[in-house]
C-alpha cells in the first residue's frame, strides 16, 4: 500500500502541478486502531508554483482524490497556515501533529 500511496501522491504533484511538503497517514490506521474494513486516509500540505500566488484570484486551497480505499485530501499551505492562526485544530489532529 505505501507504494501506491507514494504513486497516488507523485501523480498528483504532477497532475495539479503542485510540491508536496509533507504527507501523513491519519485515520484509524494512522492513529493505531485500523477495522478490518478501514480505508486508508492521507492527508498532505503542498504549495503551488510561485506565478499563481501572484494572480488576481485566489488559487485552489484544497485537492481530494477518493481512489477505491484510498482517500487523499490536500491543503495548500496558506490555508494551513490560516487554520492554525484561527486555532483550528483540524490540520495538526489530521496530520498526527499533536
Amino acid at each position: 500500500m505505501n507504494s501506491l500511496i507514494l504513486n497516488k501522491l507523485n501523480e498528483i504533484e504532477e497532475q495539479a502541478g503542485v510540491s508536496i511538503l509533507y504527507a501523513c497517514e491519519t485515520g484509524s490506521r494512522g492513529w493505531g486502531f485500523p477495522s478490518a474494513d478501514s480505508d486508508y486516509d492521507v492527508r498532505f500540505f503542498y504549495v503551488l508554483p510561485c506565478e499563481d500566488y501572484l494572480k488576481l484570484d485566489s488559487p485552489k486551497d484544497s485537492l481530494n482524490l477518493l481512489c477505491g480505499d484510498l482517500d487523499l485530501v490536500g491543503w495548500e499551505l496558506r490555508k494551513s497556515l490560516q487554520l492554525l492562526r484561527k486555532s483550528n485544530g483540524s490540520v495538526l489532529r489530521s496530520c498526527n501533529l499533536l
